[in-house]
């Protein structure tokens, strides 16, 4: 065996764990995303999906999708930058940058190439990333490749945020990346004072609003909206595959900058673009959540009535104020534990463990639509509520 194959056969983790019969990925899912699920011929309740809206099986959606792949077939065979822009997607990014009222959009095939390509390429040598330290993958990812100096600071900390401006040159180019919302343990980033250090020290504020859009903001514009911030926000990042119901990415800012970022992002040039079948879903749903804001009141109201029932019941729930309710375990087996057990009672939440949050704050992330019943998270927390019992966690 050589070197690397010898190196790689050193990780068994995986194999253990599914030897003790809890191993939770890879889950087979052989039904629609909705608040329940068929897996392996049995339905569970899904509180482990990020279709807020829930409209991942709305009909319309399901029409756009076959629409476009009887008009432009099932995908783009190229990159944006050469043959694969379709008029659908210049639909999307001026429909985008209408909404947000940015001058300009990008579409990218995946949320994560968003923020691990955009930046990257805005930052370079003699430059500064400066990122909250529970920022997503992608971003950590991003901040990981670019050749630029990286600082991090405490979570949602303004006054740790601020020190580590200080330590930049007032005249250096500097990007403060967050998340809008937090999508682990669902808290919120305290944008209005982000913006307000970002003005002071000259420095150029990125959101990632993947959970924050379709959630927060007049017609689910997102957190920078939702706090009267969104004109003060210069680059704005998103996902389709939450409150959208579909695939893919973008990101919003001025002009200038997306002129740039289109040029020069290389997982945006040597990708190829993003189907016909999920931009045309991405419009649609884009249209059902600006005209039909009784789905982001119901969302609200049975995030309100989950949250209520867990904190009844003496549940940790930390900081959250979304329809992300991170239920804490703090411990990696029993979180594993917990999760095969509540599956075997017919509920599907998902484990959160390091490197996704600290080794002490691990969790199961109990996700809400907008399309749940407080029937359904009755059960679900009376489930929870045993098996939590059972495992001595609370």
């Amino acid at each position: 065996m050589k070197p690397l194959q010898t190196k790689l056969a050193l990780y068994t983790l995986p194999q253990e764990t599914k030897a003790r019969g809890i191993y939770p990925y890879f889950t087979p899912i052989s039904s629609e995303q909705d608040t329940e699920v068929i897996v392996s011929g049995k339905r569970v309740l899904m509180f482990g999906s990020n279709s807020y809206l829930g409209l991942t099986n709305h009909p319309k959606i399901k029409e756009a999708a076959k629409a476009a792949i009887d008009k432009y077939g099932s995908g783009c065979a190229g990159s944006p930058f050469l043959n694969g822009t379709l008029d659908i997607h210049i639909q999307l990014q001026d429909e985008l940058a209408e909404f947000l009222g940015k001058e300009g959009v990008m579409l990218f095939s995946a949320g994560f190439q968003a923020n691990s390509g955009t930046i990257p390429c805005l930052m370079g040598r003699n430059d500064y990333v400066i990122y909250d330290e529970r920022d997503h993958a992608s971003i950590m990812e991003g901040k990981q490749i670019t050749f630029a100096t990286t600082y991090k600071y405490r979570h949602n900390s303004m006054e740790d945020l601020e020190r580590v401006l200080q330590r930049c040159p007032i005249d250096a180019c500097k990007l403060v990346v967050t998340d809008g919302v937090f999508s682990m343990e669902g808290d919120v980033a305290p944008i209005p004072r982000m913006v307000e250090l970002c003005k002071q020290y000259q420095a150029t504020l990125m959101v990632d609003e993947a959970h924050g859009i379709g959630v927060f903001g007049r017609e689910g514009r997102g957190t920078c909206d939702h706090f009267n911030a969104l004109p003060d926000v210069e680059v704005v990042m998103g996902t389709f595959s939450k409150s959208l119901a579909s695939v893919g990415g973008f990101v919003a800012s001025d002009k200038e900058t997306i002129n740039w970022m289109k040029h020069n992002v290389r997982p945006y040039i040597f990708t190829a673009s993003i189907s016909p079948a999920s931009t045309a879903s991405v419009l649609a749903a884009l249209h059902i959540m600006r005209s039909e804001p009784e789905r982001r009141e119901a969302l609200w109201d049975i995030t309100r009535y989950a949250m209520k029932s867990f904190k009844d019941l003496g549940f940790e729930i930390g900081n959250t104020e979304t329809p992300i309710i991170p239920l804490f375990v703090r411990d990696n087996d029993k979180t594993f534990m917990l999760t095969h057990m509540l599956f075997e009672e017919g509920v599907f939440v998902t484990p959160v463990i390091a490197p996704a949050v600290p080794s002490e704050d691990t969790l199961v992330r109990f996700a809400l639509m907008a399309t749940h019943t407080r029937q359904q998270v009755d059960t679900a927390v009376s489930k929870i509520y045993d098996c939590f019992k059972k495992l001595e966690i609370m």
